[in-house]
């Protein structure tokens, strides 16, 4: 591994955990972070909660597990070429998904708007949640009591009212601050990830094509490149090629930007990249370039009436499901029962957060169908 740059994040540098503890054997503290959420229960769960495409609807579609682990791939390849911190780097990027409802983005949403008269709900801020109160392994705390830095990570979005709440965690929402780059680097990466393999599934799915792909320059490119290469290649590792092309395209590109901003803004210290602008970024060029692949996915894709179908699938089952419970936290399970009104939603968004596409599917047939359902 190279030696880390002045502005790096490094274990003498951390401000360490929320409960003391005696430090790791073997391992730096930002690997016993990557080791800790690896092993925990919300991980686990990432295997059966959806990306796009529900869980239940092929094996080979991505999950939240998969891409959490190929967003965790991309940013130690960015972190090791600017010579940040690998391991912090990977931790945030294997838990940034742990707070993520069952269904995706419709999900999430649904449940959003369930919470709208109880603080509303962040799935960033749900991740943290996990990480800090809901994970219960450890005999001397809740949570997994993760270093700052990787809990700072973790928290890529936040709303003013809920910073406020946050404590030294909170404070560079409302003072215009910057996380590290080892975060600025996972949150790219996270987008890396799943633009390029949402096209995969996309195209594997049927419900987008080649032809269509072709109006976007940056699949466009590089189609043609592989066409050219190899005109006999079968359809299904053309796409594979054009899809690591493309994801090599874009990591060279943040790699070189990020560089050259790293020098413009003079940057040699930890405190120097907190109170400076964006450091991990684009070229201008590939951001428009990134633009445009995001309005076709948006247009194409997630818009497409069999994922709105489900999508709307989705939402009456989280909303039913909150319904419910908020009507009798009787039928929770004991853990999330809660019998004062003014506490009973965030137990059940908890609940209800960390079901898995499947749970939650059974849970709503347990609870409505007439007929019986199996355990």
């Amino acid at each position: 591994m190279p030696e880390l740059a002045p502005y790096a994040v490094t274990e003498t540098g951390s401000r360490g955990r929320k409960v003391a503890e005696p430090a790791p054997q073997g391992r730096s503290e930002f690997q016993r972070d990557r080791d800790r959420i690896i092993h925990s229960s919300a991980f686990r769960r990432l295997e059966y909660k959806t990306q796009v495409f529900v869980n239940h609807e092929g094996d080979l579609f991505r999950t939240r597990l998969t891409h959490s682990i190929e967003v965790a791939q991309i940013a130690r390849s960015i972190a090791r070429r600017l010579r940040l911190n690998e391991d912090l780097a990977e931790a945030i990027s294997l838990a940034h998904d742990l707070g993520h409802t069952p269904f995706g983005h419709a999900g999430q949403d649904a449940l959003n708007e369930c919470m709208k008269a109880h603080g509303g709900f962040e799935h960033n801020l749900q991740s943290l949640r996990v990480v800090d109160v809901l994970e219960e392994r450890y005999a001397a705390f809740d949570g997994l009591n993760l270093c700052f830095e990787t809990r700072e990570g973790i928290l890529k979005h936040c709303s003013a009212e809920n910073a406020k709440q946050l404590g030294d965690l909170g404070e560079r929402f409302l003072n215009n601050r910057r996380p590290s780059l080892e975060a600025q680097v996972a949150n790219l990466a996270d987008e890396i990830a799943y633009n390029n393999h949402d096209v995969d599934d996309g195209l594997r799915s049927g419900l987008i094509n080649l032809e269509q792909l072709e109006t976007v320059p940056l699949v466009a490119t590089h189609l043609q490149e592989v066409r050219l290469a190899y005109p006999d290649l079968p359809e299904r590792r053309v796409v594979h090629e054009t899809v690591r092309r493309m994801i090599n395209t874009l990591v060279s590109d943040l790699i070189i930007q990020s560089e050259s901003n790293i020098r413009a803004q003079g940057l040699n210290t930890l405190e120097q990249v907190r109170n400076a602008a964006a450091t991990i970024a684009y070229s201008a060029e590939m951001n428009e370039q990134q633009r445009v692949l995001k309005n076709f996915l948006r247009t194409h894709l997630y818009r497409h009436y069999r994922v709105l179908r489900m999508s709307g699938k989705a939402q009456r089952i989280i909303s039913d499901l909150f319904g419910v419970f908020m009507n009798d936290s009787r039928l929770l399970p004991p853990q999330f029962q809660q019998q004062q009104d003014v506490t009973r939603a965030r137990p059940v968004a908890d609940y209800i957060a960390g079901m898995t596409d499947r749970y939650a599917i059974r849970e709503h047939r347990r609870i409505f169908a007439v007929e019986e359902v199996p355990v």
